[in-house]
Order: C-alpha cells, then sequence, then structure tokens
C-alpha cells in the first residue's frame, strides 16, 4: 500500500504561481510513476503532468510551458510547479501514484482545491 498526502494550492489571480507538493509513504519501492489530475466540476478527471521513476516526463498539451514536475526524490515527494496560472486551471489537483509489475496499482491522494481568479 501506498499513501499519499498533498499540500500547497490555494486562491491566486490569473497569471500567478502556485507548488503542489505530495509526499508517498508506505510501499513506496513498488512505485513506477507519479503525477498530478485535477478534476474541475462537470468534467472528468484528467492528466495533468507525470513522471517516471527514470525521469520521463508528460503533461497535458493545455498546461505545457506552464507547469513542471519534480523527479520523483529519495524523499519520496513530487512537487507540481504551476506557472501563468489560468482561470480554467481551476479544479480539485489530485497525486497520483502507479506501481507494481504493469502498474496494476493505482493509488490517490485526497486532493486539495486550486483556484485562479480572472
Amino acid at each position: 500500500q501506498v499513501q499519499l498526502v498533498e499540500s500547497g494550492g490555494g486562491l491566486v489571480q490569473a497569471g500567478g504561481s502556485l507548488r503542489l507538493s505530495c509526499a508517498a509513504s508506505g510501499s513506496t519501492g513498488s512505485i513506477n510513476a507519479m503525477g498530478w489530475y485535477r478534476q474541475a466540476p462537470g468534467n472528468q478527471r484528467e492528466l495533468v503532468a507525470s513522471v517516471t521513476t527514470g525521469g520521463i516526463r508528460n503533461f497535458a498539451d493545455s498546461v505545457k510551458g506552464r507547469f513542471t514536475i519534480s523527479r520523483f526524490n529519495v524523499e519520496n515527494t513530487v512537487d507540481l510547479q504551476m506557472n501563468s496560472l489560468k482561470p480554467e486551471d481551476t479544479a480539485v489537483y489530485y497525486c497520483n501514484a502507479k506501481g507494481g509489475s504493469y502498474n496494476r496499482y493505482n493509488y490517490w491522494g485526497q486532493g486539495t482545491q486550486v483556484t485562479v481568479s480572472s
């Protein structure tokens, strides 16, 4: 089992920045990749950014050039740096970890609200 605890988030004006942090505990040695998803009201949960333990990163087209994701490090944390925020970035952001062979395990944090005002 892997437990994920998120921090950061909050209210920011358009054009501002926020940093989300996710700390993993438990069977962290089984993790293959970590990432962030988001879900706005009425929308499906979507991938924002992810990084494998090998350092391969993937970003949603809508955040490329604005968001960065740190590498999963020895402290078992992954950070999402969000710059040039837009009102459409408003959502609940969830930390995710995938692990085990064929990524058969899928873990989620409790979610943190990000609100961008115009």
